[in-house]
């Protein structure tokens, strides 16, 4: 590892090991939120669709990751560094040996270098997990009648390009997080951990892919009112929503990037905090609307409050994260209400809670950032990110900035994906009818989830 002092500093050489374990130790944690994601989706589905279901859930993570890998990482990065964990110089300089920003006929394709560091390696497999996420989002909202080979070419393009281009504006160093300078708009764009570059990139996937793809055969009457699709597994999406839920402290707290940095301990605790709050908010809030706690709003509204935490976790008092975490819950159950009622098939609320949620967490941090973290943010003169409850009306226009070019970019690029690929693909990407009404286990995956109910779980 190149370190930045001498290695005869044996307290600051021992402080950049400890942070670079970690990252690796939260990249663990992140990864292993995929298993979340599979069984909250597989949960929420039909039984006939389950192995096809789980299987995109798997699929993705290396799919995803070839494409960061091989062109996505140089692409996103390659101007970022970070001292505290042994990158003394940008990630450019370690994959192609000078400071010039990556793009793909400078080379860095694949980790290649000849000054490529364990601090480099090791910041990769963090952001390839939070790719990850970004790419496994829409496979639930377009789950049970997305044709595999089309899900396939989502998940490489996912990687390379979809992904990176947000993360190579904001954490990357590009001008969403110039806009203290450009702009005078605060800090610049600020997302502690993702509610913005990754869960509301994800969303607006999830969106733009429902769309083309159109509703679940017999989701919607002829009178165009929501039919109820049954998951066939509430405690396995419960489960899984817990395996999330423990994930989530990697994919916050780990985002200090410094073991130094104690902050992680607000980080985590305000993760909690919010996912608690959104879990009682929601099955309070749907009891009033419909009689019953619903689990499955439950599930979402924790979801909703750790979406919605992600991007302010490092920057709010607790009081916050509780009142982000509530109003985030409330905001996802009319979410889901409204895109039914709009003929929009999401069949595990992944648009609302990822989509919705994100761009109410990011916002959130203009809200309530409380001024006592994040100095020189964004390489910014401020001395610590401030929300309008502090004053700074500026750093709220620099998150509304953020939030308006996610929708409108990513919108933009997912949806000509999606449209291009359908025209292009033989009969089009979604599932033929048939398959989709008899289950896309045996016709696409060619086993069954549950074949001793064959016949009996349709």
């Amino acid at each position: 590892m190149k370190f930045l002092v001498d290695v005869a500093d044996p307290v600051t050489v021992l402080g950049q090991q400890v942070s670079l374990l970690w990252i690796v130790i939260g990249a663990a944690l992140v990864v292993f939120m995929q298993a979340g994601f599979a069984l909250v989706e597989t949960g929420f589905t039909q039984a006939k669709n389950a192995a096809h279901v789980v299987s995109t859930n798997f699929a993705i993570f290396g799919l995803g990751f070839i494409g960061f890998y091989l062109v996505g990482f140089s692409f996103s990065f390659g101007g970022f560094s970070y001292s505290a964990f042994g990158m003394d110089a940008p990630v450019g300089s370690a994959l192609i040996g000078s400071g010039d920003w990556i793009f793909f006929w400078k080379g860095g394709w694949a980790l290649t270098g000849d000054a490529v560091t364990p601090a480099a390696i090791g910041f990769f497999l963090y952001m390839v997990a939070f790719m990850d996420t970004v790419a496994t989002i829409p496979t639930g909202s377009m789950a049970e009648r997305w044709k595999w080979s089309s899900f396939v070419v989502w998940g490489f393009f996912c990687g390379a390009i979809y992904y990176p281009v947000i993360a190579a504006w904001t954490w990357g160093g590009g001008w969403l997080a110039k806009t203290w300078s450009s702009m005078s708009l605060g800090a610049g764009y600020v997302d502690f951990a993702g509610s913005g570059v990754v869960h509301a990139v994800g969303g607006v996937a999830a969106f733009t892919g429902a769309i083309v793809l159109g509703p679940r055969i017999g989701k919607f009457g002829a009178d165009g009112k929501p039919r109820t699709i049954a998951g066939h597994h509430v405690p396995m999406a419960m489960l899984g929503t817990f395996i999330l839920l423990f994930g989530w402290f990697g994919f916050n707290a780990a985002s200090t990037f410094a073991a130094t940095d104690v902050q992680f301990a607000v980080a985590a605790t305000n993760t909690a905090i919010a996912g608690a709050f959104g879990s009682i908010a929601a099955m309070l809030y749907i009891t009033r609307k419909t009689g019953k706690p619903d689990p499955g709003m439950m599930v979402n509204g924790m979801l909703a409050g750790l979406v919605a935490i992600t991007a302010p976790c490092a920057f709010v008092d607790p009081w916050a994260a509780a009142v982000i975490g509530t109003l985030a819950a409330v905001l996802i159950i009319e979410s889901v209400y409204f895109f039914e009622r709009r003929g929009i098939d999401d069949p595990v609320g992944a648009i609302s809670v990822h989509g919705v949620g994100g761009l109410f967490g990011l916002l959130s941090v203009g809200v309530f950032a409380n001024g006592t973290y994040g100095a020189g943010w964004n390489g910014s003169t401020s001395e610590g990110v401030k929300g309008i409850i502090k004053g700074d009306w500026g750093q709220l226009g620099a998150q509304a900035l953020g939030a308006v070019t996610i929708v409108v970019v990513c919108g933009l690029m997912s949806y000509a994906f999606f449209a291009i690929q359908n025209k292009l693909t033989k009969g089009g990407i979604r599932s033929k009818a048939e398959d989709e009404i008899d289950g896309l286990d045996l016709a696409e995956m060619g086993v069954l989830a549950y074949p001793e109910f064959q016949g009996s779980h349709k």
